[in-house]
């Protein structure tokens, strides 16, 4: 009886270790999706929220208080964006993603300082940088 229940015990510990260690891999496994996942979203919320200001800017170019309020907030979206956690599964994209952020900041820069022209050609250029950004997340495997 002693030898039976000694078997058993060390076949339960090898099926807790294999368990165990099932668990660990699997938790390995998906956490690098879900840190790209939360970088995914954050990046997709800082472009989401300066294409749509920006276009509000356009739309009420010549209102100067609010092309302060949208210097602001695009030179705070750059802040955040330059400080995010950058999993390596997206690295190759991240800097794709400062470009636009920086294009939306120095167009609302511009517009602060009456520069329509410049606002434009800068506004067409984030626009562009998008494009680049949701190409290079796309061939990485992502979107």
């Amino acid at each position: 009886m002693t030898m039976q229940k000694s078997l058993e015990a060390t076949v339960s510990r090898r099926h807790a270790l294999r368990l165990g260690a099932a668990v660990v891999g699997a938790a390995l496994f998906c956490a690098i999706p879900a840190l790209a996942g939360t970088y995914l979203t954050s990046a997709g919320l800082l472009v989401t929220e300066a294409r749509r200001e920006s276009e509000v800017l356009r739309k009420r170019l010549h209102d100067v208080e609010l092309a302060r309020l949208v210097h602001k907030l695009a030179d705070g979206r750059l802040q955040v964006a330059r400080g995010m956690h950058v999993p390596s599964e997206v690295a190759q994209a991240h800097p794709h993603l400062i470009l636009v952020l920086e294009a939306y900041e120095r167009a609302a820069e511009a517009a602060t300082k009456k520069e329509y022209k410049r606002f434009l050609v800068l506004l067409s250029r984030a626009r562009e940088e998008e494009a680049n950004f949701r190409a290079i997340l796309k061939q990485l495997g992502w979107e």
